[in-house]
C-alpha cells in the first residue's frame, strides 16, 4: 500500500520524471517550523519597532503637535513592514534555496514547477500571496487532502508541486565509459555539484537509461541540450578535456552519487 501519491511530469526536454508528493503531514510539519521561525522574526521586529517608535513619536510630536496622528502613521507603516516580512520570508527562501524554506529543508520536501523545473520569483510570490487564503479555515489543507496532485490554491495558481526530496540512487544498469569515470573524480573539485537537484539528476539518469532506444540524431540532440543545462547549473565554465555531451552526462551522474554518499 502506498501512503504517498506519485506524479509523473514531463520536462521541456521530453524526459518523464516520477516524484513522490510531499503529503499533508510533511507539508504541515514544514509549515509549523516556518511559522515558528517567522513568528520569532516578526516578534523581534515589533520589539525593535516599538523601541524605535517611542523615540520617534517624541520627536515628531514636538514638531507636528499631533501625537495621535503620528502613532497611527507608525502603526500603519509597521503593519505594512510586517506584511513584507511575512511574504518576503517564503519568497526569499524558495527562490534562494531552490524551492525550499527552512521548514521544507528540515522536512526534506521541495517545491518544483509542474514541468520539473525550479521555481522562480513569480511562482514563489503567487504561492505566498495565496497562502493567506489557503490558511483561512484550512482551505489549503482540505484541497491538498482531496486532490490527486495535492495542490492548494497557491500551487494551482503558480503551477507548482510539492515533492519529497529523494536522494535514493538507482543502481547503474547502463554502461559508463572509462573517460567518464576519470572525469567524475575531477568534477567534485572543478564544479559546484551542490547546485544539482534530485530532479536534475533524475533527468540525467532517465536519459542514460533510455538512450539505447533513441535514434542517433535524437540522442545527440537531447544529450547536448541536457549537457548545456547541467553545465550552467553546476557553474562549470569549461570542460577539462574534449569529450562528447553523452560522456559528460555519464561523469556528472557518477560525480553526483559520490557527492551525496560522502
Amino acid at each position: 500500500m502506498d501512503f504517498f501519491n506519485r506524479v509523473t511530469v514531463q520536462t521541456p526536454e521530453s524526459v518523464e520524471l516520477e516524484f513522490t508528493l510531499a503529503g499533508i503531514g510533511n507539508r504541515a510539519y514544514a509549515l509549523l517550523i516556518d511559522y515558528i521561525v517567522l513568528g520569532l522574526t516578526i516578534t523581534l521586529f515589533w520589539i525593535a519597532w516599538a523601541i524605535f517608535a517611542v523615540g520617534l513619536i517624541d520627536v515628531l510630536t514636538t514638531q507636528l503637535g499631533n501625537s495621535n496622528s503620528v502613532r497611527l502613521w507608525l502603526i500603519a507603516i509597521a503593519i505594512l513592514l510586517n506584511f513584507f516580512i511575512y511574504t518576503g520570508y517564503f519568497v526569499f527562501f524558495e527562490v534562494l534555496w531552490q524551492g525550499q524554506t527552512p521548514g521544507k529543508r528540515y522536512a526534506k520536501i521541495r517545491v518544483i514547477r509542474d514541468d520539473g523545473r525550479r521555481v522562480g520569483i513569480q511562482q514563489a510570490t503567487l504561492r505566498t500571496l495565496l497562502r493567506l487564503i489557503d490558511d483561512t479555515l484550512f482551505i489549503g489543507a482540505f484541497l491538498i487532502m482531496l486532490g490527486r496532485q495535492e495542490k492548494r490554491l497557491g500551487d494551482w495558481a503558480a503551477g507548482t508541486l510539492v515533492i519529497q526530496e529523494e536522494y535514493l540512487v538507482a543502481a547503474t544498469n547502463f554502461p559508463i565509459s572509462e573517460q567518464a569515470q576519470q572525469l567524475a573524480t575531477q568534477l567534485s573539485e572543478i564544479a559546484n555539484l551542490s547546485q544539482l537537484l534530485p530532479d536534475d539528476f533524475a533527468a540525467i539518469r532517465e536519459f542514460l537509461q533510455r538512450r539505447q532506444g533513441m535514434t542517433s540524431q535524437a540522442k545527440a540532440d537531447l544529450s547536448l541540450q541536457l549537457a548545456r543545462q547541467i553545465k550552467t547549473i553546476i557553474s562549470l565554465e569549461k570542460l577539462p578535456t574534449a569529450l562528447t555531451a553523452e560522456v559528460f552526462l555519464e561523469a556528472v551522474y557518477l560525480a553526483y552519487q559520490l557527492t551525496i554518499n560522502n
